[in-house]
């Protein structure tokens, strides 16, 4: 089958024209006119990322956050990004990108976070086009802060998970409403503290964005970039859901590569 089929079909879930402006999206690498055996989901596209393609046999990766990110200078092969384009142009391994549209979409990345978390009754954090927006809100069971705390680290099998508090009171205070975006959502932090949030869980907060989160009364969890992993899999799942409704012949491989630069002793 042609990869267009497989992306018709994914776009039709997760529409580009969701993204936010100016985000990197859509194809990026290679064509999609093409007949393909084996799909690949991953969160990266990285030197281990497409090692394990090429041994797999992949013709085509979706992946969320975009390989091409500024702009492409040269394309000399000393250059240990540019090898990684390069190696995917040798192999003929096409590269789809799917960032901001699938953390806004119905049932995306921040509406699955909330399964996982017992987020419910949930709305956007910040409206970015009709019955659409970005980042999630809602209320779970009424419990204390350093309870949550604990919950999240479980919950996204954390090693370690940043919390944005002053006082070790804090942790018995009591909360019910939280607001969370996947990804470096510190700056959607003013529009949790509008709809009510008591906390906010966000990756990548700034040292002095904590201070003023602080300042303005809103409690937080920093619980890192890398729980966007969970597109890999449910992606996947979204994959083969499909390839059995419309019986598609074809393998879809979801990562087994960790490409998580953090790491905490």
């Amino acid at each position: 089958m042609l990869a267009s089929e497989v992306i018709n079909a994914y776009e039709a879930f997760c529409p580009q024209e969701f993204s936010m402006e100016g985000d990197s999206r859509g194809l990026q690498i290679g064509t999609l006119d093409k007949d393909i055996q084996r799909v690949m989901v991953a969160l990266d596209i990285r030197e281990e990322t497409v090692a394990e393609a090429i041994e797999k046999g992949v013709n085509l990766i979706i992946v969320k956050h975009a390989p091409i990110f500024r702009p492409i200078k040269d394309l000399v092969a000393s250059r240990p990004q540019n090898q990684i384009y390069i190696d995917l142009i040798k192999y003929d391994i096409a590269v789809y990108v799917s960032h901001t549209n699938i953390d806004i979409v119905e049932n995306g990345l921040n509406d699955w976070f909330c399964q996982m978390l017992g987020i419910e009754k949930t709305t956007y954090l910040q409206e970015t086009g009709p019955e659409r927006g970005l980042g999630r809100i809602g209320n779970i069971q009424p419990q204390t802060f350093g309870e949550f705390a604990q919950n999240v680290k479980q919950v996204f099998g954390l090693d370690s998970l940043r919390m944005v508090h002053y006082q070790e009171n804090d942790l018995q205070k009591p909360i019910s409403r939280v607001a969370i975006c996947g990804g470096s959502g510190q700056s959607f932090y003013k529009d949790a503290l509008a709809k009510g949030a008591d906390v906010y869980i966000t990756g990548d907060i700034y040292y002095h964005t904590a201070q003023d989160m602080l300042s303005d009364g809103l409690l937080a969890l920093d619980p890192g970039h890398y729980i966007e992993v969970l597109f890999v899999e449910k992606t996947a799942e979204l994959l083969s859901q499909w390839k059995e409704e419309k019986d598609w012949d074809i393998d879809i491989l979801p990562s087994q590569v960790s490409t998580n630069p953090f790491h905490h002793i």
